[in-house]
């Protein structure tokens, strides 16, 4: 890549997972999703997984005796060009900050909230690192989609505070912030409104960066899916590394799967597919 990936204010741009056996987590994603990692912090640790080459996601240490009870899961982060001001939005706003705005090893300053429906997410102020350089592409992120009680409270929330855009697509409802795939095309993916243009494609999916998912019977959270060549050996891979397939599913446009991984966190891994004619 050139140019490196940038991401305007409000954008999903990060991801990472906190665990308490930073090795297992390194083993397992190494194997499953191709990932090699620079450890870029010891106390605590902090590992920048990488995909030939390109920042893919995080690994840090949580210690055994952290004070904020929480299961292992997938954090995502929120592009801002203030965080501290954001962060007092963000409160505003109805939600909670967690852990006021810090130094994440260089990379961002960051800053842990809840938003008005209880639901985790992070903010990030680029510093030594833009974000994730290697996206939608076999072993590397995907989507972040928010998996929300309250439709309605959630799009309330994100549109006011950055100004995100909620589309009803009939079958999802997709995310998107207006401008940035005019950002990506002037940037790091020059292509991508020809690559867009299909008759199938919905209107605005350039400036798409997730999906918002009603959740009837499952824990609100922001979800994080990892594209991976092929599902099933990625599943059959992720089982032999101690992982539990929790759900399959197919679509027009992807063959999924649902997976929590040895030590707790739930992710998908998507494979590409979309349906001929």
């Amino acid at each position: 890549m050139d140019t490196p990936r940038t991401y305007p204010e409000g954008v999903t741009c990060w991801v990472d997972i906190e665990d308490v056996d930073v090795e297992e987590a390194a083993r397992f994603y190494g194997v499953l999703l191709g990932w090699t990692f620079l450890e870029v912090a010891s106390r605590p640790r902090y590992l920048i997984a990488q995909r030939d080459g390109q920042d893919a996601a995080g690994i840090g240490q949580r210690s055994v005796d952290d004070p904020i009870a929480r299961p292992a899961a997938w954090n995502t982060y929120i592009s801002v060009s203030n965080v501290s001001q954001v962060a007092a939005a963000v409160a505003a706003a109805g939600g909670r900050i967690i852990e006021s705005p810090s130094d994440l090893v260089g990379a961002a300053l960051t800053a842990s909230c809840v938003d008005n429906q209880g639901i985790s997410f992070r903010l990030w102020q680029s510093l030594g690192r833009q974000g994730v350089q290697v996206a939608n592409t076999p072993g590397a992120w995907n989507f972040s989609d928010l998996h929300t009680p309250e439709p309605s409270a959630s799009m309330a929330f994100y549109s006011g505070l950055f100004g995100w855009i909620f589309d009803d697509l009939g079958f999802a409802t997709m995310i998107r912030m207006p401008g940035y795939g005019d950002h990506l095309a002037a940037t790091s993916d020059p292509g991508i409104h020809e690559r867009q243009s299909g008759d199938k494609v919905p209107p605005g999916f350039a400036d798409a960066f997730g999906w918002l998912v009603w959740a009837q019977e499952e824990q609100p959270h922001w979800h994080v899916t990892f594209t991976v060549a092929d599902r099933d050996d990625a599943v059959t891979t992720a089982q032999d590394l101690g992982a539990t397939v929790v759900s399959t599913a197919d679509t027009d446009w992807t063959r999924d799967a649902q997976i929590r991984d040895p030590q707790g966190a739930m992710l998908t891994l998507s494979q590409y597919s979309p349906q001929s004619g």
